[in-house]
């Protein structure tokens, strides 16, 4: 038996999970509110009234580690390595894996016998309605469990897709999704200790550049433009060709390193166009600012690595294009740089989420991300307090120019079209006026530079009983029974058993001259396993015992 203790919102929609007859209920919240806390003590109590699995479907293979700490703490053990040709080792309640992963080869129909009466906790379900095969997979996957929770910290979508396992209410506006429970910004901001307020430096500029025709065009974000114009003017500013970002990342370097004097982890995170534009910004803050900055990017096989060792080290800049716009948790991060085209509200509102994340005992919590005073961005930041539900409808003509229902919000549209205008070029921008503002649960202030930071900060919250939030649950066996507390969860001690089997059959292949395949059989008829894949610890350290002991006898023969 142990005791967790929730934070007022987690107890208020834990009770309502527990009380809900439907197999499927969806707690929207946002981000840093402690979603996935939240999942997991929903999990260990649905397990304790009967054993099933649980699987995680998270939105990137770096969110998978982190779901299985996150697992580990609350005393349950979950898979981050499934893959679909494989099966699951009986020291584990369940596996994480992703929406890719799910609609990729037969793995939908792996989890589906898996899944059977089991309870799955679909974390970001809107990217379930990203990828028509992606909605397809986790529907085939999961239909028939017994439970479904669904998380969101960005309730809504910029097309019509509905998405599996989300209920919807018919209105006169168009189709409202349900949400179970709601959990805002402004909610969280009110509440104390959960989440940061959040201020937006909103920097303008006069932008110039070239067209296809070959005329030049001149504007400032206050200038009223076409479509096209208004992309490629926000690409302008952006563009390392010119100015604007030079003068934005050095004001954004300053207040981080003013942030430093009393934090002296804090960091700061720059979201990039693309790899070029995040390699040629982090050598811009190297050369210009003196500074470090590590580059995460998604096709690096390192990328996760990276985030991790960023997350735990005092490094000043990170640099990234969309690795670390939804889940990852990244608490000391408190200045920002939105310098990437895409300008949709969905990734607006994830990016600006890793800046929310509440530190306990630090005197001072506000965060600042500068944006581009571009109208579309100014728009989202102007809605982030708004507790509300969203429609989900495809956009109409009637439509407010800079909503994010937009067409050509959309990323996919921006790289068409400056594929085709591929006359297009930069030729100067430079950073003016800067605005400040931000978010409270009272709605947008606007502030004085000089006004804001000397706002108090967001106090400590005090509760008057804290056992009204404790929940006691039963520890929960697995199918080769109980896992007792270590300091590293299965996953990890597997990681690294495997690893010392691996060196163990690298050593007898150069001794015995057999090859790789004939020695790994030899090691698993020794041990009686087998799979590697599917061993638990007990058999894996099995494996390395007598494997060990068949290498000392070669070497004493």
């Amino acid at each position: 038996m142990s005791t967790v203790t929730l934070r007022p919102w987690q107890r208020i929609a834990f009770d309502q999970f527990r009380a809900n007859e439907h197999p499927d209920f969806l707690a929207v919240a946002t981000p840093g509110a402690g979603k996935t806390t939240f999942a997991l003590a929903c999990a260990r109590a649905t397990l304790a009234d009967e054993r099933r699995r649980l699987i995680v479907v998270a939105p990137t293979s770096h969110l998978k580690v982190q779901w299985s700490l996150a697992a580990h703490r609350l005393g349950l053990q979950l898979d981050p390595d499934w893959a679909p040709g494989q099966g699951l080792a009986r020291d584990v309640h369940g596996l994480v894996t992703t929406y890719q992963q799910v609609a990729t080869g037969d793995a939908a129909d792996k989890l589906r016998g898996l899944a059977a009466d089991g309870m799955v906790i679909l974390d970001e379900i809107h990217h379930a309605g990203h990828e028509r095969a992606w909605g397809d997979g986790i529907r085939r996957a999961f239909e028939l469990s017994a439970k479904r929770l669904s998380l969101s910290g960005t309730p809504f979508r910029s097309d019509s897709a509905k998405i599996p396992f989300v209920r919807y209410d018919v209105t006169a506006e168009g189709d409202l999704a349900h949400s179970d429970y709601t959990y805002g910004y402004a909610d969280a901001l009110r509440d104390g200790g959960v989440v940061r307020p959040v201020y937006f430096p909103r920097v303008d500029g006069q932008m110039e550049w070239s067209t296809p025709s070959g005329d030049v065009l001149r504007a400032t974000f206050n200038d009223e433009l076409t479509r096209d114009q208004v992309s490629a003017r926000l690409r302008t500013a952006l563009s390392l060709d010119g100015d604007w970002i030079a003068t934005v990342l050095g004001q954004a370097h300053d207040r981080l390193r003013q942030i430093r004097q009393d934090q002296r982890d804090a960091g700061g995170l720059v979201i990039a166009i693309d790899q070029d534009h995040a390699q040629a910004i982090a050598r811009l803050l190297r050369n210009r600012f003196n500074t470090t900055a590590d580059v995460v990017v998604s096709d690096d096989p390192l990328a996760s690595k990276k985030i991790a060792e960023f997350t735990a080290n005092d490094r000043p800049w990170l640099v990234a294009v969309r690795m670390v716009s939804e889940g990852v948790d990244i608490p000391r991060l408190r200045v920002g740089v939105y310098a990437t085209t895409t300008s949709t509200e969905l990734f607006f509102r994830q990016a600006v989420g890793r800046f929310v994340r509440w530190q306990a005992g630090r005197p001072s919590q506000k965060a600042y991300v500068y944006v581009p005073d571009d109208p579309r961005l100014r728009h989202h930041a102007f809605q982030i307090a708004e507790a509300r539900r969203h429609i989900l409808r495809p956009p109409s003509e009637g439509d407010d120019e800079f909503s994010p229902d937009r067409e050509f919000d959309s990323q996919a549209n921006v790289d068409d079209l400056f594929e085709q205008l591929s006359l297009f070029s930069v030729v100067s921008s430079t950073a003016t006026g800067v605005k400040f503002h931000t978010v409270t649960e009272s709605g947008v202030q606007m502030f004085d530079p000089h006004h804001f930071d000397s706002e108090p900060d967001p106090t400590e919250p005090v509760f008057a009983d804290d056992s009204t939030l404790a929940i006691e649950l039963p520890d929960i066996p697995t199918d080769s029974g109980l896992v007792w507390w270590s300091k590293l969860s299965i996953a990890e001690q597997k990681d690294d058993l495997r690893t010392r089997n691996a060196d163990v059959a690298k050593r007898l292949v150069d001794i015995t001259g057999w090859g790789h395949a004939r020695i790994q059989s030899e090691m698993n008829n020794l041990a009686g396993v087998s799979k590697v894949s599917t061993a638990t610890v007990d058999q894996l350290e099995r494996r390395l015992r007598y494997s060990e002991s068949w290498l000392r006898r070669l070497k004493r023969g």
